[in-house]
């Protein structure tokens, strides 16, 4: 994962520092240790621009931030500081902005502050400590300038502070991951499945994400050069990442490596970082051939956060990339069935699935049929890793493009055998209450799952975007 770069400035009045002795170093030391701990955060690096307590500081620091083309921009208000300071910034960066209202303690120590006997002192140890005195007259002018904003509220050892901050650094890497990816399109829609018909324009300007158009062709052309040798290191990557059925016949296992080794050359040759295909092309001819072999080298490739979307289901595909740069899976689901009696709901799909996110080792297994779609072959059979999850739909409706998210449990029990990924989930409302929000939400019938409970970073993703999110709860 590539590194993405944060903004980060002080905020003060520069007639403070000749007043009070020792106050701008207190301040610019406060200002390190956020500085600090964003660093020991994964692929993030902190562009800081020090102290901007005047005008020229603030046009300093746009350019630099404009310059190392920021993502997002923190400014830790540390004491008193006059707005005209912002306006700069602000007007040259379309970037959301976090002001962070970190006091150095969770209260003022009121005793030792009173006992100081010297009352320019203890002003000067107020001002060490009233970041939330310009909160409110910043949010004035960046509602009146319409800049996008939020406010994180706290201390600097404030746990639940930091727990926003890391969400924001997470919506951040998603951001940038998003705008930087290349994502293929295989083939063409499944005939019919209108809800899956996606504007390819508006998933290019919403999210940023390049939209490769591929050909079959291409990939029967890679295909036919696939070695003996790429082969057996295929099958033996299959027999470590897959619990291989002993039904899997020899030619089917050795066809669908000849497939994976083609698909891992198309990603690479185009640098893929996403795609969504689907292809029912004419019995015993070399597309169908392709299409009916493609799911266990697409499992592989979405294990390694190349998520792959059947059905050609480029909304679906968008979703779980998301959550592949979050690292919490993403697997390609649809409604299975409900379970009145545990009031749960069933989600799978006919691969490809997430092996990473999966309870157990992931069989491989034949299909004699694929439902729905032309040919036979092998498929996977999986469960996603029981404990919390995230569901997650990208929307796109004539108001342009939404998430929809809520957060459940993977939970134990029965499940279908039938080679395909396969769960069970329970969610804070009955299954019954669910299926009708989340359906009146108007998604595709197609949604992402990945591991652990992620709205929060969804929520602050969505805001980066500026476009709606609805969380089921």
């Amino acid at each position: 994962m590539e590194t993405v770069k944060i903004g980060l400035f002080g905020v003060g009045l520069h007639t403070y520092w000749d007043q009070f002795e020792g106050l701008l170093d207190r301040l610019t030391g406060y200002q390190e240790r956020i500085k600090s701990k964003m660093r020991s955060y994964e692929h993030i690096e902190v562009i800081d621009s020090g102290m901007v307590d005047d005008i020229d500081k603030a046009n300093e620091a746009a350019s630099l931030m404009k310059r190392e083309e920021v993502e997002l921009l923190f400014i830790f208000v540390s004491t008193y500081a006059l707005s005209s300071t912002l306006i700069p910034v602000v007007n040259r960066l379309n970037i959301p902005v976090i002001l962070l209202n970190m006091q150095p303690l969770p209260a003022i120590e009121y005793d030792k502050l009173n006992s100081m006997g010297d009352r320019g002192a203890m002003t000067g140890e107020w001002l060490a400590n009233c970041q939330a005195c310009s909160i409110p007259e910043f949010s004035s002018i960046f509602n009146r300038g319409h800049i996008r904003y939020d406010i994180i509220s706290g201390y600097l050892d404030d746990g639940e502070a930091w727990e926003e901050i890391s969400e924001w650094l997470t919506a951040a890497r998603i951001s940038s991951g998003m705008r930087k990816n290349r994502m293929g399109v295989l083939g063409n829609y499944y005939g019919g499945m209108v809800d899956v018909y996606s504007d390819l324009t508006l998933q290019s300007t919403v999210f940023g994400t390049h939209i490769e158009v591929l050909e079959m062709c291409e990939l029967v052309d890679i295909r036919k050069s696939v070695g003996d040798e790429e082969i057996e290191q295929k099958t033996r990557e299959f027999e470590r990442t897959f619990e291989i059925d002993a039904s899997c016949s020899s030619s089917e296992i050795q066809r669908a490596a000849r497939t994976s080794v083609a698909l891992d050359k198309l990603v690479e040759k185009h640098r893929l970082g996403s795609m969504a295909y689907y292809y029912a092309g004419v019995n015993g001819n070399e597309y169908e051939n392709i299409i009916t072999s493609v799911i266990a080298g697409n499992t592989l490739l979405t294990g390694r956060d190349i998520p792959i979307a059947g059905e050609y289901e480029i909304k679906n595909a968008q979703a779980m990339k998301i959550m592949a740069l979050m690292g919490i899976g993403g697997c390609f689901s649809e409604f299975y069935a409900m379970d009145f009696y545990d009031d749960i709901v069933m989600l799978g799909h006919d691969g490809p699935a997430h092996f990473i996110i999966s309870e157990g080792k992931v069989r491989l297994v034949p299909l004699p049929v694929y439902h729905g779609k032309p040919g036979k072959g092998l498929s996977i059979q999986m469960s996603v890793r029981q404990g919390p999850v995230t569901l997650l739909s990208v929307v796109e409706n004539d108001e342009g493009l939404s998430l929809l998210a809520a957060e459940g449990e993977s939970v134990p029990g029965p499940v279908l055998a039938i080679g395909n990924l396969n769960s069970r989930y329970k969610f804070p409302v009955s299954a019954k209450e669910f299926i009708k929000k989340w359906s009146k939400a108007a998604p595709s019938h197609h949604c992402s799952i990945g591991i652990g409970h992620v709205t929060g970073i969804l929520r602050k993703y969505a805001f980066m975007l500026d476009i709606p999110i609805t969380v089921i709860s």
